[in-house]
């Protein structure tokens, strides 16, 4: 699709971003501080318990908020989305009724390829061009530089304009749903180890026996740092559980569609939901409890939290 509407200089877009959570504030950071001329941001969190935090930040990094998605589609020449998985289809839904022809949407949430699919037809009605990315990795060690695959009729068009923002995007498929489809295969992988490692070593840590088991991990697989790895997944999981669940969901309908029942993936969103289940009911102890602590510290905690609810 070729683009009359915008202009050629991506700095002086308007960039919107659907989400303003963690990744969506990375991104407003770095598209700011490398001259975007303007980034206006729209998330349903704006009017609850969470959006002072949210005005904040983006009072300090001259970021608009804006009240509506209709608003921010209204306004922007590339959108950017980056919200739950379970959001992707709802979101593209809620912008496209104001896309302008010729807009730019950039679908960076982790869902399946029928989700992305969907969403692309929404956008596509309303004559925009719709371009899937698929975030290959965690985002802040790599911020806005974060591997990024591309998908869609129009990613080969949208690629360098992305790359003169900072981005990088790697490898580039036309047929759609390709780079969704990578990125759902390898979470059943990644945060499927997540899941099995707050298992087991929760499960280790109880009988006594986690020295033993980490230290036959160490003799399997000498590459890998078991405790650091440990301990960041822990981490993520407590923080992030939620979102997870909902990226494993979409992972499942992914293994699904091609006729396997989804056995690890289904698994492994339970596991994180239940996570953020202990979380949001306070069963794992209070705020005291430092995000970055050894992932020991975090086992204590569900196991605390298991003893109170027997």
């Amino acid at each position: 699709m070729t683009q009359t509407t915008t202009p050629i200089d991506p700095a002086q877009w308007c960039i919107g971003l659907v989400g303003y959570g963690e990744v969506g504030r990375i991104l407003a950071e770095d598209l700011r501080a490398r001259g975007v001329r303007r980034v206006v941001a729209h998330d349903v969190k704006l009017g609850g318990t969470h959006q002072a935090a949210l005005r904040a930040h983006a009072a300090q990094h001259a970021v608009e908020l804006v009240g509506s998605h209709a608003a921010l589609a209204e306004a922007a020449d590339l959108i950017v989305s980056a919200v739950t998985a379970s959001q992707t289809v709802a979101a593209a839904e809620a912008c496209a009724p104001a896309v302008r022809s010729g807009v730019w949407y950039l679908d960076l949430n982790s869902a399946s390829p029928g989700a992305k699919r969907q969403a692309a037809a929404a956008i596509a009605a309303a004559g925009g061009a719709y371009v899937e990315g698929a975030v290959m990795t965690a985002v802040p060690p790599y911020r806005i530089a974060v591997p990024l695959l591309l998908g869609g009729e129009s990613a080969g068009e949208l690629r360098p304009l992305l790359e003169a923002l900072g981005f990088k995007p790697g490898g580039v498929r036309d047929a759609l749903g390709v780079a969704s489809a990578t990125k759902m295969c390898r979470s059943v992988i990644i945060k499927g180890l997540e899941a099995t490692l707050i298992e087991a070593l929760t499960a280790a840590r109880a009988y006594g026996v986690e020295v033993e088991v980490m230290a036959s991990l160490a003799e399997t697989f000498p590459g890998i740092d078991w405790q650091a790895q440990a301990t960041y997944f822990f981490q993520r999981v407590f923080e992030h559980g939620r979102r997870r669940a909902e990226e494993m969901r979409e992972a499942a309908e992914t293994v699904r569609d091609v006729g396997l029942a989804p056995w690890s993936a289904a698994g492994t969103a339970e596991r994180q939901a239940w996570v953020a289940d202990l979380v949001a009911r306070g069963e794992l102890g209070g705020p005291e409890t430092p995000a970055d602590a050894d992932w020991r510290v975090h086992a204590d905690r569900i196991l605390r939290g298991l003893r109170k609810s027997r």
